[in-house]
Order: C-alpha cells, then structure tokens, then sequence
C-alpha cells in the first residue's frame, strides 16, 4: 500500500511538472522589447493618469468612483464610458481618452462595482448584480454631476452596459456607440465567445497570476491583449499599458480577482435585450473588428438586423482591442453619429 501511495504521489508531482511545464512554454510572446520596457519603468516617475474632476456617487450604499474630464475649449457635449469585462475606468487606453478630450467633448468614466476605487462587493453569492445594476451606477453619476443627457459609447461588455442604459433611461441618452459587443451573448443561434480564447486568457493568468508581482502583473496584461489581438497584426501599446497597470497597482487599489467571475454572472443575469432594442429610437453606432477572436463580429450583424436605422462600421485588421493605429478612426465615426444627431 505505501508502494502504491508513493507511486500515486510521484505520478501527481510528474502530472504537475508537465502542467506547469506547458503553461509557461505555451503561453504567447510578449511583443519586442516589453522585458526592456518593464524594466525601467519600474524604477521610472509614473505619468499621472487622472486629471479631471473626480468622486463618488452612491448607488444604495454601493460607492462608484468616477472621472470627469472637460475640455479646454467648447463642450461639444458628454461622452460616458463603459469598460469591458473585469476592467475598471484605466483600462481605456490613454490616447483614446485624448482623443474624445482635445476633440471637445466631456468624458465621464468609471470604475464598476468590484473594480478600482469602487466598492468591491461583499458576500457577493447572495448579493449578485447585473448589467442594469452597473448601468444604473452610470445614471446616478450623471445625478451627481447635473448631466441631463449624455452619449453612451461601450466597448464588449460595456456594450452591454451602454444598451441597458439606453433601455432603461432613453430619456438621458442622445446617441449610443456599440463596439465588439453584443445583444444578446448567449444567442444559440450566433457563434458563441471562443471557448479557445478564454482557455489562453486562463492560462495566461496561471502563468502570471499566481506568482504575484508588479512585472508579472504587466506581463499577465500585455499577454492578455496579444491574445484579444488574435490573428490581426498591428503594434500594442506596450509603454502605456505598462504604465496604466502600475498607476493602478501603486496609486490605486489593483485589480479584483473576483471582478471577471462577477462580470460573467451579470452578463448571464441580464439575457437578451433583443426585444427592448427594437424600439431604440436613439441614434446608435455599432462598431466590430472583422478579426475579433473573442466576439464573433455576427453579434454585431445581429444588433444591425434589430436596432432601427443603426449605422455600422467593419474594421479590417482589429481584433477584440482599440489598437492605437485605429484611434483616429474610431473616434471619427463616433464623432459623425453625435454630430449627425445635434444637427436635427
């Protein structure tokens, strides 16, 4: 019997070794230089990533910190933000949030409930939330800062968040910006989210994940955004989203680990929105990455086929990203749906 333990025991450790093995060996590379990059700004002065007017609104005891950023010149109007999937207000990369800024508009971000500097909920299993419970976190912000109406721009998840919000609060919604989202997530009849993609998203945070430090933290980022860029090919941002997760492991709370768990349960919490997107009568933009590896690109084929008068826009070369080279571009298109709609 010892035998046999010990064999067992040895089988296991081997068993072990070969996973470990695997992960490290499969995981993608890092883009060139990112090793070079981490490395001095670890020991770099961090830029300051929160400019604008910051606070928090209470929704039912639950805090939601948010930013607003105005422009220097004429305020064309308020653009409000929702981010993907376990991602808090930082995870918008910097040269997006200039974009909307120094094109005068008014940009309002936030941190979800159990992201940032937002409450991270407690004894979430009996107090689960949904996506209309994160898009009315927008609206009480909105509250706060006297904003009577607004454009709404989501981006995967925030997608969802943004068509919830014009659902649920037409009346405060001027245009909404659909991008690499989704009506409904668990359509049978659609591609569903690559389950190939989510197994390297879990590998990776095995690789970096488990050995927590600021390095692998970046990397665990870096890698996680090689993998969204799937088989589209354009530069990542490596400087600046080194950067942004530093600022928000050193000036801010980090990262929830429980927040990507929590996201998913909303998601599934809230169903199709098909039917009360039929009757959208707000200008809406939808917007996807002909290359997305994550959300097929027939999610947002789909919203076309159901949102009256919906205008769209296919992007070649981008996957489930806002990759820098595509920056101006996007921002053109949203910038022609609000300008289109303050014309009337």
């Amino acid at each position: 019997m010892k035998k046999l333990i010990k064999f067992i025991g040895i089988g296991i450790l081997v068993l072990l070794i070969c996973v470990i093995t695997y992960v490290f060996l499969s995981v993608p590379k890092l883009p060139d230089n990112s090793n070079v990059i981490i490395e001095d700004l670890l020991s770099s002065e961090l830029p300051e990533f929160v400019n604008g007017q910051t606070g928090y609104a209470v929704n039912n005891g639950t805090n939601i910190w948010y930013e607003s950023i105005l422009p220097t010149a004429t305020n064309k109007g308020a653009i409000l933000l929702f981010m993907g999937i376990s991602n808090d207000a930082l995870g918008w990369p910097q040269p997006f949030i200039d974009n909307l800024v120094n094109s005068g508009y008014q940009v309002i971000r936030y941190d979800y409930r159990g992201t940032g500097l937002s409450s991270w909920v407690e004894n979430w299993e009996e107090q689960p939330y949904s996506l209309t419970d994160l898009a009315n976190d927008g609206k009480v912000i909105l509250d706060s800062l006297k904003i009577e109406k607004v454009n709404l721009l989501g981006v995967s998840l925030g997608g969802m968040v943004a068509q919830e919000f014009a659902i649920n609060f037409p009346e405060r919604t001027s245009t909404i910006t659909s991008l690499m989202s989704s009506g409904n997530i668990l359509d049978k009849e659609l591609p569903p989210i690559s389950s190939k993609i989510v197994f390297e998203l879990v590998k990776t945070s095995m690789r970096y994940g488990i050995f927590s430090s600021e390095k692998n933290t970046i990397k665990l980022h870096l890698s996680s955004r090689v993998i969204l860029q799937g088989d589209a090919e354009y530069d990542i941002d490596v400087k600046g989203t080194a950067e942004q997760v530093l600022y928000n492991l050193r000036k801010r709370k980090g990262y929830n680990p429980n927040a990507s768990k929590q996201h998913h349960e909303a998601t599934y919490r809230s169903g199709s929105r098909y039917k009360k997107l039929k009757d959208l009568i707000i200008p809406v933009l939808i917007m996807h990455g002909v290359n997305d590896p994550f959300i097929p690109i027939a999610h947002s084929k789909k919203l076309k086929s159901i949102i009256p008068n919906a205008r769209t826009k296919w992007f070649e070369n981008m996957g489930h990203d806002i990759p820098l080279n595509l920056t101006d571009e996007i921002c053109k298109e949203i910038y022609l749906l609000i300008n289109s709609n303050n014309e009337k």
